[in-house]
């Protein structure tokens, strides 16, 4: 790959998210319901990653590989967002910014919205890596890339299926989610999620030193680790927790990790 495949490549990918989060705004716009927001850019990053990926010169099984692990990604985790988004009037964390920024608030999310899409650009980077990397994908890379890829989907599509019956249930109206996954960690939808990103680095990295651009798609794990853990997903999460659960949060945060699953602390009589 040469550099000015690579500037060609991250300018198109620059441009096609920066729309797609213009849409996103406009769709905001009219129905103000902010929660469409996160739908949006989880398609729309799908697709960049398709046409990125099937658009490769010469298309080879990685390509298609890549953009078989991005529309699954999409789909799955799009359609979740788009049901719980019907659920709702908005997305509490968006809700607060909105409030914040009063008479300034189409500016403030339109600008929000395009920071997003700055800062997604590593995500769908790395799967345009992946796909144009050089050369067929080893056998034993591609495996561990799947691999990879099948856990984290299969887990964060049990994380989230598994916190959907617990809210279906009216017994537990306004209790905390602390079962299954919920029990090892406070957000192991996010770990998944986070995991799955690894994929790519896999796929686009070549071991022989041939091909240095690759590791460039490690960007999107540790892109995706910072907008998770310290940016837009615990920390306003846990904020709207605290505020809405108060003791019984503090409670389950003091004994369930908040990112990596791991098992529950115990009291000193062995009882959570």
């Amino acid at each position: 790959m040469t550099a000015s495949t690579f500037i060609l490549g991250l300018a198109c990918v620059s441009a096609a998210l920066c729309a797609i989060m213009s849409i996103a705004w406009l769709v905001w716009r009219a129905s103000r319901n902010s929660g469409w927001v996160d739908t949006i850019w989880t398609f729309g990053l799908g697709l960049v990653g398709c046409v990125g990926a099937l658009t490769a010169a010469p298309l080879q099984l990685r390509g298609v590989l890549v953009a078989a692990m991005a529309a699954i990604w999409a789909i799955r985790l799009g359609s979740h967002i788009a049901l719980r988004t019907q659920g709702i009037t908005d997305d509490p964390r968006y809700a607060k910014l909105i409030r914040d920024w009063g008479a300034n608030a189409s500016s403030g999310m339109f600008w929000l919205l395009q920071k997003q899409a700055i800062v997604s650009i590593p995500l769908a980077l790395s799967m345009w890596l992946a796909a144009n990397a050089p050369g067929p994908a080893p056998v034993a890379q591609a495996a561990v890339a799947i691999l990879i890829f099948v856990v984290a989907v299969a887990g964060e599509g049990l994380a989230d299926e598994q916190l959907r019956r617990f809210r279906r249930d009216p017994a537990n109206k306004g209790k905390i989610c602390d079962i299954g996954l919920w029990s090892w960690s406070r957000h192991p939808n996010y770990f998944f999620e986070w995991l799955g990103w690894f994929a790519y680095p896999v796929l686009a990295i070549d071991l022989g030193g041939q091909n240095l651009w690759g590791y460039l798609a490690l960007a999107a794990p540790l892109c995706m680790y910072w907008l998770l853990v310290y940016v837009s997903g615990i920390p306003p999460l846990e904020e709207h927790m605290l505020a809405a659960r108060g003791d019984a949060f503090r409670k389950y945060q003091m004994r369930t990790n908040v990112f990596f699953p791991w098992p529950p602390k115990t009291s000193m009589g062995g009882q959570r």
